[in-house]
C-alpha cells in the first residue's frame, strides 16, 4: 500500500532524495533533514501505515524487526555501544503526540543529549 500524497512514500519510491541508511523489502531508513542529535535517522515501514494507532496484529513482526534493527543501525551510524553509549527511539503518534507526517516512523537518536 502506497499513498501518493505522503512525503515518506515519495522518499521510499525515490521521488524525493534522501540520505539512505538502510533498506530491505519491508523497511526504509534515512537521515532526518533536521537532526536533533549527532545521530538522527528515521525508520519507516515501506507499507503506508498512518500511525502506530492503525497498526494491526499482522504488522507485529514488522514492528518487532524495526525495534531490533534500530540499535544495530544506530551503532553503524556512529552511536557508541551499550551500555556507555546507546540510543533513543521515539514514535510520535497523532497531532498531540507530535506526529508531523502521517506515516508511521521511528526516530532513532544517539549521541550526547542536548
Amino acid at each position: 500500500m502506497h499513498d501518493a500524497d505522503c512525503i515518506f512514500c515519495k522518499i521510499i519510491a525515490g521521488q524525493i532524495p534522501s540520505r539512505k541508511v538502510y533498506e530491505d523489502e519491508e523497511i526504509f531508513a534515512f537521515h532526518d533533514i533536521h537532526p536533533s542529535a549527532p545521530v538522527h535517522f528515521l525508520m519507516v515501514p515501506k507499507v503506508h501505515l498512518p500511525s502506530l494507532v492503525q497498526a494491526q496484529p499482522a504488522q507485529a513482526a514488522l514492528l518487532g524487526r524495526m525495534l531490533l534493527l534500530a540499535p544495530q543501525l544506530a551503532q553503524e551510524q556512529g552511536c557508541a555501544p551499550y551500555p556507555e553509549g546507546g540510543c533513543r527511539l521515539m514514535i510520535n503518534t497523532g497531532t498531540q503526540g507530535g506526529q508531523e507526517v502521517d506515516h508511521l516512523h521511528v526516530h532513532v537518536l544517539a549521541g550526547p543529549r542536548p
